[in-house]
């Protein structure tokens, strides 16, 4: 897997959820901050305004897609001067669907939008989401994102008529949609020569190519040396440059890989502890137990039986 996908895939648990509401003017909706989530709306048809507790609102037109990545909560409106509806209780029944159709709202101007969050775990949270601002907003732009144009039409088609095999195709387009997003948004980062963080390490080829390998290969004996040839630079210039972009040196990076790869081997997979040790570089478990427990704070045994 590439680096993006290895990120998603680690830290995503549960199943994600969607809704395709119709909201008719006038209508204001308050979403609670829910915390270890990721949330999206997507604007189908009409406009409307994005509020948060601190800055100006964002107005969103037809196919502009928003990320929050960090769960914060938000009010989505007609009008921002709109008394929003409370959040939706957690424990209500249509909370816990992994999708839903609605209409809400009085009998004005219809803007349908398509939202749903995504659960992170929170002890595999990747640096990349941390680098992440509070809010991502890609406006439609025509020719712009076609991928992401697609995956929106299929999600909302799927969630506008549901038939057979809509429940395993709403899961698979929802991590597609998330893909995108991330992958849109590290593509139009400026390239500065002094910029710093994963969308900047991402997009220089060097960084990039050690990056990959690390997550294609994490049980290969690295070192410096073989990971700055994977890089086409010689040893010294190839750590200087990804401790400068990732804020830490390449070996110290690939142990939490590995530690965080171990975790979820653990958690989602019934292998011996041996194999789940060789798979992240260790011939000794005992040498991987202790390095496993400096990360997570518990032996490898009693993090899976704590996870089961």
């Amino acid at each position: 897997m590439d680096v993006l996908s290895d990120v998603i895939a680690v830290m995503r648990t549960g199943q994600p959820r969607s809704a395709r509401v119709a909201w008719r003017a006038p209508w204001a909706q308050e979403f609670a901050p829910v915390p270890g989530s990721a949330g999206f709306q997507v604007i189908l048809q009409g406009s409307c305004w994005l509020i948060r507790p601190q800055g100006e609102p964002v107005a969103l037109a037809p196919g502009d897609v928003v990320l929050r990545p960090h769960g914060h909560g938000h009010t989505l409106a007609d009008d921002p001067r709109t008394p929003p509806a409370p959040a939706c209780d957690p424990a209500d029944p249509r909370a816990l669907q992994p999708y839903v159709a609605d209409t809400v709202g009085g009998d004005g101007p219809a803007t349908v939008t398509l939202c749903g969050g995504y659960q992170l775990d929170g002890t595999r949270v990747h640096p990349l989401l941390r680098d992440l601002p509070e809010l991502i907003h890609l406006p439609a732009h025509l020719g712009r994102h076609p991928e992401l144009r697609a995956t929106v039409d299929l999600l909302a088609g799927e969630l506008e008529r549901p038939r057979l095999g809509t429940a395993a195709i709403v899961p698979a387009l929802l991590d597609t949609l998330l893909l995108h997003v991330l992958r849109a948004w590290i593509e139009r980062q400026p390239l500065r020569e002094a910029a710093a963080g994963w969308a900047a390490a991402l997009n220089d080829p060097a960084v990039a190519a050690a990056l990959q390998a690390m997550h294609r290969d994490p049980g290969r004996p690295w070192t410096v040396a073989t990971l700055a040839a994977e890089a086409g630079l010689s040893r010294t210039p190839f750590a200087r440059r990804f401790t400068q972009l990732l804020g830490q040196p390449p070996l110290t990076y690939l142990t939490w890989w590995r530690m965080t790869t171990a975790a979820r081997l653990l958690q989602e997979s019934g292998a011996p502890l041996s194999a789940v040790a060789a798979r992240v570089g260790y011939s000794s478990e005992f040498a991987f137990a202790a390095a496993f427990k400096r990360q997570h704070g518990a032996a490898p045994g009693r993090y899976r039986r704590s996870r089961a």
